[in-house]
């Protein structure tokens, strides 16, 4: 499962790229690109140690590297925790003994 720091990270990076490429395409204000520019370079060099972190599959590795939406490509490729199957059905499960 992914951890909440390589889906935050994700999503600043997602974020922080639609950002700075709407500020380009309409206003331009320089302060703006200078906050954002090293929010997403950071959140984009987590998103890559996160990912060689969590997992060991070559073609996982190389989607982190896509800028802007390799993390959240990433999150949908690594697997998801198994829930119980209490919780999925809706019901408890009973111990023998209880």
């Amino acid at each position: 499962m992914p951890s909440r720091l390589l889906r935050g990270a994700a999503l600043a990076e997602f974020v922080s790229l639609a950002l700075l490429l709407g500020n380009l395409a309409t206003v331009h204000w320089p302060a703006v690109a200078s906050l954002l520019g090293p929010i997403h370079g950071c959140a984009y060099l987590f998103v890559i140690g996160a990912t060689i972190r969590a997992s060991a599959a070559t073609s996982t590795r190389l989607l982190a590297l896509v800028p802007g939406i390799g993390g959240l490509l990433v999150i949908r490729r690594l697997p998801a925790a198994r829930e119980p199957e209490s919780r999925r059905s809706g019901t408890q499960s009973v111990e023998p003994g209880d």
